[in-house]
């Protein structure tokens, strides 16, 4: 039995005849004839009685009819569920994200999103850019933001935001006056390193050859720029931050002031290769741009004078 025999099956149990069932069917009489033969050597017992030109169901074919109307329920309910898996996707959308866009940028974009879309839970996992990589690649989160070291053979990979360092000063400090700090003014300095193998560490330290300066008197490393705040606040040093990576608003006991020359903090957008997008995934990315666009623009520094030295 196929559903398509099933179908010409209820067809005829309503219509009567099997002329009739043809124009509901929009097929012809002697195909829905052979279709309800074949339907009754298959089930092994007579469906219809003819009499005076109808076919009158038996009693067992009104007992298989109700089995085949809950069967088309059920085949009617999976229809409404791919419509809402392809109007709404599965109903969770996963993001994992580094932590330097987990301060501002995803929580604006998650809070609306969920505005947006109310009936999709959003899962959101913060961990390096090694682990969102392999998120996104093991099919276990939709998209994901990396910094753009990152290996990313086999995904989808896109620049998705790129924001020039700031150096986060502790406040009282003689260069926390400065208008903008350049590579000589880092010579001597205590300096809160990102890691070795961190992208902007690297271009840091093209800028700091070319300008002549030897290596900077590292006291402190770590592979996250909010840390690198955390610990300029603490009093530790002197290092470059990404400003999208801060909290909304900075620490009062710091200062940030511009480098110069610029030195970018890159991000990755990541997504499985060759799948593509559901519509709260486009969401998604489109909210996480405006919301780095709103965190770009929002202030970022505090009351530092405005002076160069």
């Amino acid at each position: 039995m196929d559903m398509r025999s099933l179908e010409v099956f209820s067809a005829v149990l309503r219509a009567g005849t099997a002329t009739r069932a043809a124009e509901l069917l929009r097929t012809s009489q002697p195909a829905v004839s052979r279709t309800i033969a074949r339907l009754e050597r298959a089930a092994g017992m007579a469906l219809f009685v003819r009499s005076g030109g109808r076919l009158l169901p038996t009693e067992e074919a009104l007992l298989l009819h109700r089995e085949v109307e809950a069967a088309f329920r059920g085949l009617d309910r999976v229809r409404e569920a791919a419509a809402r898996i392809r109007e709404r996707g599965p109903g969770v959308l996963r993001l994992a994200c580094l932590p330097a866009m987990a301060a501002r940028v995803a929580p604006r974009a998650v809070a609306a999103f969920r505005a947006a879309w109310p009936g999709v839970r959003v899962s959101l996992e913060v961990t390096d850019s090694l682990g969102v990589r392999d998120l996104v690649g093991g099919g276990r989160a939709d998209l994901g933001l990396a910094a753009d070291e990152a290996e990313a053979a086999g995904l989808r990979r896109e620049t998705f935001a790129e924001a020039m360092a700031v150096c986060a000063v502790p406040r009282g400090h003689p260069l926390a006056a400065r208008a903008w700090l350049g590579p000589a003014d880092l010579a001597g300095e205590p300096f809160l390193a990102l890691a070795p193998e961190d992208a902007t560490r690297r271009r840091l330290d093209r800028v700091l050859g070319q300008a002549g300066v030897g290596p900077l008197a590292v006291a402190v490393e770590t592979p996250y720029a909010a840390t690198v705040a955390a610990l300029s606040a603490a009093g530790a040093g002197i290092g470059l931050v990404n400003p999208l990576a801060l909290p909304e608003v900075p620490d009062g006991r710091i200062v940030l002031v511009p480098f110069r020359p610029g030195v970018p903090f890159r991000t990755l957008l990541l997504r499985p290769a060759g799948q593509p997008s559901s519509r709260p995934v486009a969401a998604m990315v489109r909210l996480l741009r405006e919301s780095v666009t709103v965190t770009t623009l929002g202030p970022v520094s505090n009351d530092r004078p405005s002076r160069r030295g």
